[in-house]
């Protein structure tokens, strides 16, 4: 996708020439109440700078008239009674079951990117292989897409952000990918991986059709391995996969 770039609240006139920022600004929306650089840090301070992130990538839909994305690479966590009792906390997100290649409108993406950016989930939106927004650590966001985007660019800009051409590092094609199964002790308090092996040329149609995923799905990230599956993957594998032993996944990057 050769449309990228990197959109944050970070002026670059402030970085030193590795890129590095170098002015003591927050990075995470925990850091609420704190002073910072000699000021508060407040809530009201907080919210106009995730406005204006959420705002911008749905302005960047609208000028590609796209009006759904769909999640990959979706993280299980469920939101517990103390962290509905934090100020960051927003009952709509009670309303938003995120769950793998689910496709969402643009109310949800509000909500499910509000949800990102506050730390409450975690996932990269795509649509087809055309446009995504991917989040990053303190508060980086990255969005690519198959067109100029000149308006929604503006819009950021107006809105007191930073764009800059920029590659995202979450970003990765099929021919970058690295599949591989993993496996670790069943029952283990903290999972660890103890073994893997790389698989290849494995049509993504039988993935898709294993993991129950769509035919947009791009099949990046990380999928439980049952042992219903067993004799598909260890056609692949010299490991004796062993499901009393081991919990075994796939998990593709680069």
């Amino acid at each position: 996708m050769k449309c990228q770039w990197r959109i944050t609240k970070y002026n670059p006139l402030y970085r030193n020439e590795k890129g590095h920022y170098l002015l003591d600004e927050w990075t995470c929306p925990s850091e609420i109440g704190k002073i910072i650089n000699g000021q508060l840090f407040t809530l009201e301070d907080y919210l106009l700078i995730e406005h204006a992130y959420v705002e911008t990538i749905i302005e960047f839909l609208n000028e590609k008239k796209l009006y759904s994305l769909r999640l990959i690479q979706t993280s299980n966590n469920s939101i517990s009674q103390e962290e509905k009792t934090s100020v960051l906390y927003d009952h709509e997100f009670g309303m938003i079951n995120i769950k793998e290649d689910l496709i969402v409108n643009i109310n949800e993406i509000r909500i499910i990117c509000k949800m990102i950016l506050r730390n409450f989930a975690d996932c990269q939106l795509i649509s087809k292989d055309n446009f995504f927004v991917h989040f990053g650590w303190d508060y980086y966001m990255y969005i690519g897409s198959s067109q100029k985007s000149l308006t929604a660019i503006e819009f950021a800009k107006n809105n007191g952000l930073y764009v800059e051409k920029f590659f995202s590092p979450y970003y990765f094609e099929e021919k970058d990918t690295t599949r591989l199964v993993q496996w670790s002790e069943v029952g283990a308090e903290i999972p660890l991986v103890i073994g893997d092996e790389e698989i290849v040329n494995v049509p993504l149609e039988e993935y898709r059709k294993i993991f129950n995923l769509s035919e947009e799905h791009p099949v990046f990230g990380y999928f439980e391995i049952t042992k219903d599956y067993r004799d598909f993957f260890q056609i692949f594998l010299s490991h004796k996969m062993d499901f009393t032993k081991y919990e075994y996944g796939l998990w593709a990057g680069n």
